[in-house]
């Protein structure tokens, strides 16, 4: 999809539906909506929904961030804290490394 072809009131309804999607616990779509509207938003010349753009596009920005941050930090935490939490560890792991017989 070629968003540069978009009429600018299309590229707010686009940039709308990305920003919303996120919520639906869809932190990628934020992180699309970030990289696909980012020079709309900031680098290109003045237009009228340039503003909301900008402000779906800042918000998508922070709340992606917001996901990875914290899908980083519980992957730190799990992988150094599994083998202490015991059996709910095993029930929240896919797959239980078997270790060093």
């Amino acid at each position: 999809m070629n968003i540069e072809r978009l009429p600018s009131d299309q590229k707010l309804v686009l940039c709308r539906k990305y920003y919303m999607a996120g919520f639906a616990l869809l932190p990628f779509m934020w992180t699309i909506n970030f990289i696909w509207f980012f020079r709309d938003a900031f680098l290109a010349p003045s237009f009228s929904e340039q503003k909301r753009i900008r402000c779906y596009v800042i918000i998508s920005g922070i709340g992606s961030l917001v996901w990875l941050v914290g899908l980083v930090t519980w992957i730190i935490v799990f992988q150094q804290h599994r083998s202490e939490w015991g059996a709910t560890a095993d029930y929240m792991s896919f797959m239980i490394p078997r270790g060093i017989p």
